[in-house]
């Protein structure tokens, strides 16, 4: 982040990862903007773009983030899916005066700013290491498990192992609970996922057998799940071994971040990427 930034009150964070120079991210936080009320202060927007239409504040603080960017981000049409949009100079301008139904976006291309907007749901960014392409994935439960991970990484045309990936501020393990629709959507495919869960109310018992665990139980269990781990270990299975980030947990840092689990009435953050000179 830059020192003019953080002078405008921007408390942004700027990823520590194995991706290449030319490879330019960030994640802003809720400060150093318009908005006011629960939506204080820098709320870039809803997860569908028409939403914002009659918010000015919105505007102002896409206006705020712009001094920073090389280009205007390609927002998506966020609806928990496993869609991918591939962003290039020829589909450019529609998609930025249409923002598509996606919850993911890679491009090859200098200059063009992906951007993913979160309270709570795990933004994930990709880099190959020659810096030949990005991605940025809006990864909440339910795209998580309906593979917008694998999607993104479909999208890229890497090899997985030249690939690094960045866990931006998600809800953390400790207030993220779900129910047993929840842990059967990651559980059911994969029973080694059950360690990314936490038992944590009127809970299900665990079945050992010989290919890992299994659910025993009514549907009225309750649990803390891990989305970083959850990210983690689909990734993991992908191929990509170069994970960094994680450690936020957007729920309990207050000050910092807008938390939809925690406000209900609440903003949005950013998190965005894109191919500077040299790619």
């Amino acid at each position: 982040m830059t020192d003019t930034a953080a002078r405008a009150g921007h408390d942004w964070i700027v990823p520590v990862w194995d991706a290449p120079p030319h490879v330019h991210a960030l994640s802003t936080s809720r400060n150093g903007g318009v908005s006011v009320g629960a939506r204080a202060s820098l709320d870039l927007g809803a997860a569908t773009p028409a939403q914002d239409a009659a918010r000015a504040g919105v505007l102002e603080n896409r206006r705020r983030l712009a001094q920073f960017l090389p280009a205007t981000p390609v927002w998506l049409s966020q609806v928990h899916a496993a869609d991918v949009v591939r962003v290039a100079p020829a589909n450019l301008a529609h998609l930025l005066s249409s923002p598509p139904t996606a919850d993911a976006a890679v491009t090859r291309a200098p200059g063009i700013v992906l951007g993913v907007r979160s309270a709570d749901c795990l933004p994930v960014l990709f880099a190959d290491r020659a810096g030949t392409v990005v991605g940025a994935a809006h990864a909440g439960w339910r795209g998580l498990a309906a593979g917008v991970l694998e999607a993104t990484l479909c999208a890229m045309n890497v090899p997985p192992r030249e690939i690094v990936a960045w866990l931006g501020p998600a809800i953390g393990p400790q207030k993220f609970e779900v129910g047993s629709d929840v842990f059967a959507a990651f559980c059911g495919p994969d029973p080694g996922a059950a360690t990314c869960f936490a038992l944590h109310r009127d809970g299900p018992r665990l079945a050992a057998d010989r290919d890992g665990p299994r659910l025993a139980a009514d549907r009225d269990e309750k649990w803390l799940a891990d989305l970083y781990a959850l990210a983690r270990r689909r990734l993991g299975r992908a191929g990509i071994s170069a994970v960094a980030g994680g450690g936020h947990c957007t729920m309990t840092e207050a000050s910092r971040f807008f938390s939809f689990r925690r406000d209900r009435d609440t903003g949005r953050m950013a998190t965005l990427i894109w191919l500077g000179a040299g790619a």
